[in-house]
């Protein structure tokens, strides 16, 4: 093969996994592709990586890395709960909707989802669910699970994790966090991931790094030290210890030791403003969720999303009530978003002229 198999000019706002890996990722893996070197997380890299994480979330933080983010999420949640454990969530989080039922049918666990305004979860939301302990007919809800950032692209502050963790650790459950895009939240909030992980309270964190540029991989990281029993028998289980871990490893390291992390989700979040701002000009289209971090939440006919569609691959949020998303990455342009914003235009025009005609025509 002379050449890649894909077309390098095609460019897309479905998801910020499209993207490819950053280039320094790609030079920290050929970094560490050389010679032999002890497999299964047994290697230099992996023992440095524990120093890295340490420096970003404090002294009693461990971290485990694995494949993927819906392994990280169940591989948290498991070490969290008993057989009979239940955990509270939003309706919208990601462990509820697109992983296909792993946390209940590979963790053995029960989700317990509740609505939500905003993608966030409050006590009070809560406490919808946090109920029934002892009760033998109902699974005991003992830890509650939170996206940071939201799968609507909302942000917790620290304090309304903190507030979260103080409700959560009162009633004996514990608070685990999908980190998936943490990064865009540190570089919305302006503050260290320490300080709303660790400081605020969160006992268990899936860190996520392939949306913020890494080829593959995430970690779990445990951040209270007593949470974290079995977790690397938990993680042979589950199917998520890598033999040639050095890979992963190297490759976080590679993200968190330089600035790397808060550059690619920072230009990430810059590019879902313009985003923003170019697309909420447009007559016939309207911006339905706050943009707190690279995500652009829109109405608009469905007619022309589908022609926008045409040139750039998006995904429907809400079909019914027109609403898409769209999703910036560390390596989206200037260009690309202003060629989406143009292309959005231009089809929401055609459509209302359509729609104009036809009622002229029926008149």
């Amino acid at each position: 093969m002379s050449g890649p198999l894909h077309n390098p000019g095609v460019r897309g706002f479905a998801s910020d996994n499209y993207a490819g890996a950053h280039p320094e990722i790609i030079e920290a893996i050929r970094s560490a592709n050389s010679g032999h070197v002890v497999a299964y997380g047994e290697d230099e890299y992996t023992e440095r990586l524990q120093e890295v994480i340490k420096a970003h979330f404090g002294p009693g933080a461990a971290a485990y890395p694995v494949f993927n983010g819906t392994g990280a999420n169940v591989l948290s949640l498991q070490t969290l709960l008993p057989r009979w454990g239940a955990v509270v969530c939003a309706d919208t989080a990601h462990i509820n909707t697109d992983e296909n039922a792993a946390p209940e049918r590979v963790a053995g666990i029960k989700l317990l989802p509740v609505s939500t305004p905003d993608g966030k979860l409050t006590p009070e939301l809560i406490d919808k669910e946090a109920w029934g302990w002892g009760d033998e007919h109902r699974a005991q809800p003992l830890a509650v699970s939170i996206t940071q950032t939201t799968e609507v692209g909302t942000c917790y502050s620290p304090e309304e994790v903190h507030r979260i963790a103080e409700h959560v650790h009162s009633l004996g459950m514990k608070l685990h966090m999908d980190g998936a895009r943490l990064a865009n939240a540190a570089a919305h909030l302006g503050v260290p991931l320490k300080t709303f992980t660790t400081d605020a309270g969160v006992d268990i964190l899936s860190f996520g790094g392939t949306k913020n540029g890494l080829l593959y991989g995430e970690a779990v990281i445990v951040l209270d030290p007593e949470t974290g029993t079995g977790m690397k028998h938990l993680r042979k289980m589950d199917m998520q210890l890598a033999s040639k871990m050095r890979f992963v490893s190297a490759q976080l390291i590679a993200l968190l030791e330089s600035d790397l992390w808060l550059r690619s989700a920072a230009h990430a979040n810059k590019m879902a403003s313009r985003l923003r701002q170019g697309v909420e000009a447009i007559d016939g289209l309207q911006v339905t969720r706050e943009t707190q971090s690279n995500g652009v939440f829109a109405s608009l006919p469905p007619e022309a999303a589908d022609i926008v569609r045409r040139a750039f691959r998006f995904y429907d949020w809400d079909r019914a009530n027109g609403e898409v998303r769209w999703m910036c990455s560390f390596d989206t342009t200037d260009e690309d978003v202003d060629g989406l914003v143009s292309a959005v235009k231009e089809a929401v025009s055609e459509v209302s002229l359509s729609l104009s005609l036809e009622t002229a025509g029926g008149l």
